[in-house]
């Protein structure tokens, strides 16, 4: 039996050029096929620092299009990149002029980038140099995550203070039915959880109306759908929402924070929420601006918050595990009689009641061996 012309000149692309090297290389279809699937941004420098070449990662986590970016130098005045502590990074100090000095890669360049939103992002980025045949640097491939998830978690556990922020806005933002002369309704943000699909379930809770008008105000609020009355004590009603899109009160938490409360009168509306002490309230106006672009940052008041052990917790479980014991424990799994069912909990997932339980076994055993085993030393 004989090999097919096909496969002789696929065995012909592997093998070429390779020299004394016995690795087998990729075709230039495949090679770029590879390189623009890669789930981490990459752009290619060349000799006169033009960007050549950039995936659409790289376009994704910058905040621009491809041809934006290979119609700037890497060198160019809009990349505004900043290091811990907000000091710009000059050229000098770029790791790409780095690589073109010395010929060797560079590895682990942590940097803030301001995007052209005015967001910003905490990058992990690799460089290493493509030399040709003289020896010489011809190109220089760079590489770069966004752990911006990772830094605010750090940022978070190693803060000690927290900065209690509260927002106004007008009264477009008041839903309908409380557009009446009537008492401040406070509504308190108990809990955010991310759900795998990139939308959230929010729990919420007051005193200040019934559980029916508390019901109609959440139902009014734009991106609040599947709202649910989990209970009703002493006057005190909770609700579970799901979150379709962006909410305000999910700005908070994207920076390492947390929302915790909305208080409504007839003519405006108060967002009061944590962020840490070392994050820039900026930010969260920001955010909040997308949806009501006349907010007003009213006060602020940095708080001394020592780590507790809440904050280890978080630190051991896995998001799966964190987000599953959140919902059970705000969504009435663990009260009597529960207010949620595992299967309901399942189905918000898009898991199954055994991966769910498997979540909630796991995450339960970590806050026990934390709270009974771990020594102080070891929590701190």
């Amino acid at each position: 039996m004989t090999d097919s012309p096909t496969a002789e000149r696929d065995e012909e692309e592997v093998v070429a050029d390779r020299g004394s090297d016995t690795r087998p290389t990729l075709s230039g279809a495949l090679a770029r096929r590879v390189f623009d699937a890669s789930p981490i941004g990459t752009v290619v420098v060349d000799s006169t620092g033009v960007i050549t070449v950039a995936n659409d990662r790289a376009a994704e986590t910058l905040g621009l299009t491809v041809e934006t970016i290979t119609d700037r130098t890497y060198d160019h005045a809009e990349w505004k990149l900043y290091d811990d502590d907000r000091t710009p990074i000059s050229v000098d100090e770029h790791l790409v002029t780095r690589v073109f000095e010395t010929g060797e890669p560079v590895f682990g360049f942590e940097h803030w980038i301001e995007r052209p939103d005015g967001s910003e992002r905490w990058l992990s980025s690799n460089a290493a140099p493509l030399l040709d045949e003289a020896g010489e640097v011809e190109h220089v491939v760079v590489s770069f995550d966004d752990v911006t998830a990772l830094k605010r978690r750090e940022e978070r556990l190693t803060s000690d203070h927290v900065r209690r922020l509260e927002f106004r806005t007008d009264q477009s933002a008041v839903p309908p039915s409380l557009r009446v002369d009537c008492d401040d309704v406070r509504i308190d943000v108990d809990s955010i959880v991310a759900l795998p699909d990139g939308t959230t379930v929010q729990y919420m809770g007051t005193a200040d109306l019934s559980a029916s008008d508390f019901v109609t105000a959440v139902e009014e609020v734009p991106h609040y759908v599947d709202v649910r009355l989990l209970s009703t004590i002493d006057e005190y009603s909770r609700v579970e929402s799901h979150a379709v899109e962006t909410t305000v009160s999910s700005v908070f938490p994207s920076l390492g924070g947390r929302a915790r409360a909305v208080v409504i009168t007839p003519d405006e509306v108060r967002f009061l929420g944590d962020l840490p002490g070392d994050v820039d309230p900026r930010l969260a106006a920001a955010g909040i601006r997308e949806f009501h672009p006349e907010v007003e940052l009213l006060s602020e008041e940095l708080v001394y918050s020592p780590q507790l052990l809440s904050e280890v917790v978080i630190d051991a479980l896995t998001d799966r595990q964190f987000a599953a014991l959140e919902a059970a424990y705000y969504g009435g799994y663990f009260d009597t009689p529960r207010t949620s069912t595992g299967d309901e909990l399942a189905d918000r997932f898009g898991v199954t009641r055994q991966t769910i339980n498997q979540h909630l076994r796991k995450a339960q055993r970590t806050v026990f061996r934390h709270l009974f085993e771990k020594s102080g030393a070891d929590a701190r």
